[in-house]
């Protein structure tokens, strides 16, 4: 492939995985549950251990399902010690996923005679490596890079999921004790956008590395958060940003030789810093001078 073949798979990849995980980020947001994809994307790691020592292959449809009930449980748990052991959420998080991550690390070393596999290659991905990372058919044909393939469907997946609890997560999102009072179960739609978290960080991070899944979960909301208090507009901003971030982290990356992955990540933090200190100079710059958030409003 050329350069801009290359380029090209790289950034509509980038962007389809910016977009997926920037719609769950918002949701995240909003629920004040940002850093559970952190917690989520270390926690797995004892599934993705088990999956790869059943399948044999960081390929394999064990591997995925066993980090998705790794990603279900740890949410488990985080919500229960929240409600129910009365813990801090910020503790709750950071207890679940070192306890997590630390059992996969023993698991790793108990079976590290028997399989090929360290934490590094199961936490850290390099998109450069996408155009040569392909599906080929048994009859030998070229299907083109399988991460984009993985890509596409996840972001149907997640734009299926929003669009069919739309109004459920909102509610839900701004108050939880309302949509309990009006009969929604809040708990079941925590736990599907949990687990949908956990599906796309797991599918996510094999290509572009569990640092920028994190990233995207966080960075665009929370810089979109800034310009906007209308859902339907941070929905909007946050895929746009997610996608700027994209193409102006590879080209940045290809212009200084370094890390395409790192450098996404450091472009999202300095459009977030800058808009921070924007926002600090002029507050109510773009969006007006509304300090609430608009959930139902187009």
């Amino acid at each position: 492939m050329s350069f801009d073949q290359n380029a090209f798979l790289i950034i509509i990849t980038a962007s389809i995985i910016s977009i997926s995980c920037g719609l769950l980020g918002v949701f995240m947001m909003l629920r004040k549950m940002s850093m559970t994809g952190d917690a989520i994307s270390h926690a797995v790691l004892p599934g993705i251990v088990i999956g790869f020592f059943v399948s044999g292959s960081q390929r394999g449809l064990e591997v995925i399902i066993g980090a998705g009930i790794l990603g279900i449980l740890a949410t488990l748990i985080i919500d229960w010690l929240k409600n129910k052991a009365k813990v801090q959420l910020d503790a709750s998080i950071g207890i679940t996923f070192t306890l997590l991550f630390a059992i996969g690390i023993i698991l790793i070393n108990m079976l590290a005679y028997k399989v090929d596999l360290d934490q590094e290659c199961v936490l850290y991905g390099e998109i450069a490596y996408l155009p040569i990372d392909l599906w080929i058919t048994k009859a030998g044909f070229s299907m083109g890079p399988r991460i984009t393939y993985l890509a596409v469907l996840n972001l149907v997946l997640v734009s299926g999921f929003i669009f069919l609890l739309y109004k459920e997560l909102t509610l839900t999102s701004f108050d939880e004790n309302f949509g309990l009072v009006i009969g929604l179960p809040a708990g079941a739609i925590n736990l599907a956008l949990m687990s949908m978290v956990s599906y796309t960080t797991v599918s996510s991070f094999e290509a572009v590395g569990a640092i920028l899944v994190v990233a995207l979960l966080v960075v665009p909301p929370a810089t979109a958060f800034l310009w906007t208090k209308k859902l339907t507009s941070l929905i909007k901003l946050t895929c746009a940003l997610g996608i700027f971030i994209a193409i102006a982290g590879y080209y940045m990356a290809y212009l200084v030789d370094s890390s395409i992955a790192g450098m996404m990540v450091a472009v999202a933090g300095v459009i977030f810093l800058g808009s921070a200190f924007v926002k600090s100079i002029k507050p109510n710059w773009i969006f007006g001078t509304s300090s609430s958030i608009k959930p139902l409003e187009n």
